[in-house]
């Protein structure tokens, strides 16, 4: 019976299948064929021996491994005895000097390199999709808002652009953290190695360079989990960004703003009882799970302050945590990629809020040339500031009461009044930064 959402409604298959018992399963068995590898490139072990485990090893099953685990109670022993049932008489050396975490630390790092690899892939298709949007928006003129409230004109060109510029940090901070994070190690019970004498060394170095992973430095009988803590902070990051992009649809989907839709499919249903509901459900599921990959952080931390050399705090959270945070930021990057190539956007509705004020969110424009043909500046902001307050108390546009307000038709004649209250005059570089926030990105899409 399925119980966690993850097994029937969240998750993509490809990110599922790294953190199935199975793949785990493998991906430990290919550790302990890397090590086999090593330790017989290094002498320690007859090249024959490596060799029939690395032909043999892959026969072992899950199924007898559990089998064995319900006997002695120890999942990486019972695993060890698995694979070695298998390989017949070269069995013996299987897990020859490892200590289980070893083992099962190299198989995580496996793993993550296993997963780093589709987010990276699905993190570009979903900055190619914001740079699209982005180009496509670079001129269409809307209403910012600060504090919630109406404040100079910006363009959603502008609004894609920088959720690109985040996406595109994101994925320079992943290809960075990759080597921090999907590592192995083959230090022994506790980091010295003693159990391979002056071998060791070079074992871990060549059992990585088998596996494709790096090798940590140093280590106890676990990897430290700073590592895995920068990995959640990052998952955490990627999925706190794509709640802000939830939140903005969310806001400007309202239906008194009315700016932008999700996509609704002809048949879809937007509430059981009140059927004109057209609601942002995509991006509330992004912004709903967002929470549950943030809240990984604080046990990954936690995971760092291990007893001595080791205790075994770390590993039940890590059993929950790594499949469960990964597979749903998996999860939600996939959802907001969707949600961003199908967004609707309303020119009219984004036109008629962007006029909603007169011309009174056009304060700013006449302060700046007031101060340009010699006003003051505070002198210009605190007229501008009282004629716009009278202006929204009266309901009145701006370039009414500005043209019968001497002070500022000394400066700028009434025939200009109008140009500087429209949006279309007012909009600075913003195109030239889309453009170069694409022209920088766009050789990181696929």
């Amino acid at each position: 019976m399925a119980i966690h959402p993850i097994e029937f409604r969240y998750g993509t298959p490809e990110m599922k299948a790294v953190w199935t018992e199975e793949h785990r399963f493998r991906r430990i068995i290919d550790a302990e064929i890397a090590l086999a590898r090593a330790e017989a490139k290094e002498g320690m072990i007859p090249l024959g021996a490596a060799d029939a485990i690395a032909a043999s090893a892959a026969d072992a099953s899950l199924e007898r491994a559990k089998e064995i685990e319900d006997e002695i109670h120890h999942d990486m022993m019972a695993i060890v005895r698995a694979v070695s049932e298998v390989c017949g008489e070269p069995g013996r050396w299987v897990h020859y000097g490892a200590t289980s975490n070893d083992i099962l630390d190299t198989a995580t790092g496996l793993q993550l390199k296993d997963a780093t690899t589709i987010l990276n892939i699905k993190l570009r298709h979903l900055l190619k999709a914001l740079l699209s949007r982005a180009e496509e928006t670079k001129n269409l003129i809307c209403m910012g808002r600060t504090h919630g409230q109406h404040g100079v004109p910006t363009t959603y060109g502008l609004k894609f652009a920088i959720w690109a510029s985040e996406i595109g940090r994101h994925i320079e901070r992943l290809e960075q953290m990759i080597p921090r994070v999907c590592v192995g190690q083959m230090t022994g019970a506790v980091g010295t190695q003693a159990a391979m004498g002056d071998h060791g060394i070079n074992v871990q170095t060549y059992m990585m360079e088998f596996l494709g992973i790096g090798s940590v430095d140093v280590s106890n009988q676990v990897i430290q989990r700073d590592r895995y803590a920068e990995y959640f902070c990052f998952l955490a990051n990627v999925a706190t960004t794509l709640d802000k992009i939830g939140v903005e649809i969310r806001s400007m989907q309202r239906t008194e703003i009315g700016e932008v839709e999700e996509a609704f499919g002809a048949k879809q249903v937007g509430s059981s009882t009140m059927p004109h509901k057209r609601n942002p459900i995509r991006s509330e599921q992004v912004c709903g799970l967002a929470r549950i990959v943030r809240s990984s952080v604080e046990p990954a931390f936690q995971n760092n302050t291990l007893w001595d050399e080791r205790d075994l705090t770390n590993s039940s959270p890590e059993r929950i945590l790594f499949p469960e945070a990964t597979i749903l930021c998996d999860h939600i990057i996939k959802l907001m990629a969707t949600v961003i190539e199908g967004l609707v956007l309303k020119p009219d509705r984004i036109h008629k809020n962007l006029m909603f004020l007169h011309g009174i969110n056009m304060a700013e424009s006449v302060m700046i040339e007031l101060t340009k043909r010699g006003m003051a500046r505070q002198e210009a902001h605190e007229i501008i500031r009282v004629k716009s307050m009278e202006a929204l108390a009266a309901e009145k546009p701006l370039s009414s009461l500005l043209a019968q307000t001497p002070e500022v038709t000394r400066f700028i004649p009434t025939a200009e009044i109008e140009s500087l209250l429209d949006p279309n005059n007012y909009m600075g570089t913003s195109i030239k930064q889309v453009d170069r926030v694409i022209e920088k990105l766009q050789p990181l899409c696929p």
